[in-house]
């Protein structure tokens, strides 16, 4: 960058020499004889943000910016592009009154650069955060505010807006790596063409849009129902700046939007509590919110699989390209709209109709009307070029002609789209509806039959099996619990059907062995690839089991979760039906010399990231809070990409939503994996399966088993181990040697230090799920230090067990332990 001429300021620079003080943190304001030398600062009155030099981590590059309480929360930065090399920068007003970064030779290499400011200017850091430059001659004006300029930080009261006349935005543009404050390639502006959106651009290629605004949220966020996004407002002033803002109710509470360096907008709160900044909401979350991810006329839905498919009506551009998961050339019509063969001539057929297409985000340059209703409807038929509408609440009837682009489906929210098709795809909705109805009626005839047969034998069951009583009642009040769970659509598989799957349930077939019982590979009659899970007949808490896993499974749905096809209960058989894992799992991999190997340090952080987002799911995003309470190797599943899924949930405990920690006199799991509070006193919560996650995260860094590792010198456990290590300032022993590599060493570092947290003695000290989230992608960027962690040394770990068999009472229905190992 060429400095701007700075001969108008040497005569000024002279005389502040003579005036430039020591003033501190006493002030808030810079005027012509007040400026900051770094490494001076100014404060906020409210002693909030702080105005000065900071080097971000790892750099001696010097910058001029605004941060709250600590250099780790940069808000804004003056010459982002252009760092000061040494410790001899200057924030002045200039001779014309505007602010400006000086370097050590007195050149200008940032100005707030307003053309009409006055000589008598001065510029005040404001409680809000904001920076302005105020022309003090006439009545202190505002000729130029940091907020105006933002960096990556969208504050509180900050308007983030665009002048619909001339183009000219204030917008959001994200730093170019966590640690460099340059313009990066992502930016997030507001874009008013018909309806408002909220926009993330890369370059200039969209990444992720907000859908429309309808007057209290945009439509495409169904998140910002709930409370924490909250206080947004949009309007329009005079001039035709359209601008969003944000402002809480209660001024105490600490918010801020970030875009960070992977383009990802995400909110942070402070946590006085816990004096660091927590993550809530964030987007682009998941494939599907990138923007047109299925390409036109595709709707992505992410608990789909594949998350891709065409819209009713139209088929894959390329079906070859489509099947390999290349999505990008979209779909088209698959059947000619009755419009436009009368248009071109062809015979004329029955009218076209629509399809109501529930729960999606809209697509993209709608045309906004004040029609409503039906008029909606009227309006869209009549024109040909018409091809979808939605009349949207808070905003009205919108329409779309020409490419339908990012579409995706919600679990709930989103708005209902009329898509339309000719008439004969019409037809075939009927139909499926026809044959849905009919195999419900058929489905409900047939189980009901089994039911009286069922209910026909276990009565003579129980007649001649007295001795069997206990048994019965608990299978009885297994399908009550069911009934009562809402699972009759779960499918039922026929145990006929699942032994001629399994060849009988063949040794050869058998994939593993738990408490519970074995588990098979089969083969259903279509060909379809199963795993079998069978209840072993002896196990009286396997049965428990096998009623929780049902409950808790059937209402989970996410791609880093093991799926239930359906259960099998006939008599004493029961056994639950799950989708068949190629890779099987997690602990083959990292435990067993050959197949060590074949996963490198990229696989593995995938699969650390999956895991977590599966927990994230349990703990945050689902119906239920879910604790999963045996979180270990070998319940991570791999399909055939190797992405994990986290299975065996015979163990988990279901939370309602005011309750956040629960106890329990019978502790089951697995030593090594068990959280201090769990395995000693019998209380376990969210941070339990965060301690669990550290064990496992270490696991899958260094290679080595927790419950197996010994070191003969100190008799240390892993924990025990890596902390040593740890403290010593030499973790590079606890690396496996089949994914050290110098390249990642940083991010393998990062990871063994988030797994340290985890397994943090106090569960109040171990992060949550969702802040781990955050520290794997980087975006918490100081982590704080460790606490030594539980069970570092083995006798520990046994003293723990030893506690639970001396203090709570066992017995062959009521184990205290469960121990499972690998299947």
């Amino acid at each position: 960058m060429e400095f701007i001429s700075c001969l108008n300021l040497i005569p000024v620079l002279f005389i502040f020499s003579s005036f430039h003080l020591d003033f501190g943190n006493a002030i808030d304001t810079i005027t012509s004889s007040q400026f900051i030398k770094d490494p001076k600062t100014i404060n906020s009155k409210n002693s909030r943000f702080t105005l000065g030099f900071f080097s971000p981590e790892n750099s001696t590059n010097r910058y001029v910016g605004i941060w709250y309480f600590s250099e780790s929360t940069v808000i804004w930065v003056a010459n982002r592009n252009n760092p000061l090399r040494d410790s001899s920068g200057i924030v002045t007003i200039s001779e014309d009154g505007n602010l400006v970064v000086l370097n050590g030779q007195k050149e200008v290499v940032w100005s707030s650069n307003v053309s009409n400011t006055a000589i008598n200017s001065s510029a005040q850091l404001s409680d809000s955060g904001n920076l302005v430059l105020k022309d003090n001659s006439r009545s202190k004006t505002a000729v130029w505010e940091s907020f105006q300029h933002p960096s990556d930080t969208m504050m509180p009261t900050m308007k983030i807006s665009t002048d619909k006349r001339t183009g000219e935005k204030v917008q959001l543009t994200s730093w170019k790596g966590s640690t460099d404050p340059s313009i990066g390639s992502y930016s997030s502006s507001l874009e008013p063409l018909n309806v408002p959106e909220i926009f993330i651009w890369n370059g200039t290629s969209p990444y992720w849009r907000s859908g429309p605004w309808n007057g209290q949220i945009f439509t495409g966020v169904p998140e910002m129902n709930s409370v924490y996004l909250d206080g947004f407002k949009l309007g329009e002033e005079d001039e035709g700046t359209v601008y969003l803002t944000f402002a809480y109710a209660d001024a105490s509470d600490l918010s801020i939007f970030v875009l960070n360096s992977q383009g990802i907008l995400e909110e942070r709160s402070w946590n006085d509590e816990k004096d660091i900044w927590e993550v809530g909401w964030t987007n682009p979350e998941d494939e599907c919110d990138v923007y047109g991810k299925c390409g036109t006329f595709g709707i992505c839905n992410y608990l789909s699989s594949p998350i891709c498919s065409c819209l009713r009506g139209y088929k894959p551009t390329n079906k070859e390209e489509w099947n390999q998961k290349n999505w990008t050339n979209g779909c088209v019509r698959r059947v000619p709209l009755q419009c436009e063969r009368a248009k071109n001539g062809s015979e004329a057929g029955k009218g076209d109709g629509f399809l109501k297409m529930e729960m999606v985000k809209v697509p993209y340059l709608g045309v906004w009307s004040s029609s409503l209703g039906d008029k909606c409807r009227t309006q869209c038929i009549a024109n040909c070029s018409c091809i979808a509408y939605a009349n949207v609440g808070g905003i009205g009837c919108i329409s779309w002609s020409g490419n339908l682009t990012d579409i995706q489906k919600f679990s709930s929210g989103g708005d209902d789209l009329y898509l339309r098709v000719a008439f004969s795809e019409l037809d075939k909705e009927r139909d499926f509806k026809v044959i849905i109805i009919i195999t419900v009626l058929i489905g409900i005839i047939m189980i009901s039959i089994a039911a009286y047969f069922l209910w026909r034998w276990t009565t003579k069951y129980r007649a001649n099996k007295q001795k069997s009583k206990g048994l019965l009642d608990f299978s009885e009040d297994l399908t009550a619990d069911m009934k009562r769970a809402e699972l009759q659509e779960l499918p039922l598989f026929e145990f006929a059907k699942l032994a001629t799957a399994t060849n009988d349930f063949h040794s050869a077939n058998k994939l593993g062995q738990g408490g519970f019982g074995p588990v098979y590979k089969g083969i259903l009659e279509d060909g379809k690839e199963v795993a079998v899970k069978r209840l072993s007949r002896a196990s009286g808490q396997g049965l428990e089991e096998f009623m929780n896993e049902v409950v808790v499974i059937s209402k989970l749905q996410h791609r880093n979760l093991v799926k239930l096809l359906g259960c099998c209960i006939e008599g004493d058989e029961k056994m639950l039906i799950y989708e068949y894992m190629a890779n099987k799992s997690l602990d083959a991999f990292l435990f067993k010399p050959l197949k060590q190997k074949e996963l490198d340090w990229r696989k593995r952080f995938n699969i650390i990231q999956g895991i977590a987002r599966g927990l994230l799911y349990l703990h945050r995003d689902s119906r239920l809070i879910i604790i999963h309470r045996d979180l270990k190797p070998s319940n991570i599943l791999l399909d055939e990409e190797l992405n994990p899924k986290i299975s065996d949930f015979g163990m988990a405990r279901i939370f309602k939503g005011s309750e956040d920690e629960d106890n329990t006199i019978r502790v089951v799991g697995t030593y090594g994996y068990m959280s201090p509070e769990y395995a000693m006193e019998g209380l376990f919560s969210e941070k339990s399966d965060v301690f669990s996650f550290g064990v496992l995260l270490l696991e899958i860094v260094s290679g080595r088993k927790n419950t197996s590792f010994y070191d003969d010198d100190m008799s240390l456990t892993l924990l025990g181990f890596a902390w040593k290590l740890w403290n010593e300032e030499n973790v590079t022993p606890l690396i496996s040697l089949e994914i050290y590599d110098q390249y990642f060493r940083n991010d393998i570092l990062r990871c063994i230090h988030i797994g340290l947290l985890c397994v943090q003695e106090l569960a109040r000290d171990r992060p949550t799920v969702a802040t781990i989230i955050s520290m794997l992608h980087s975006e918490i960027v100081n982590l704080p230090p460790p606490k030594q962690p539980a069970f570092t040394q083995r006798q520990n770990m046994l003293s723990a067990e030893s506690s639970q068999k001396k203090h709570r009472p066992s017995s062959i229905n009521n184990v205290t332990v469960t121990i499972v190992q690998g299947r």
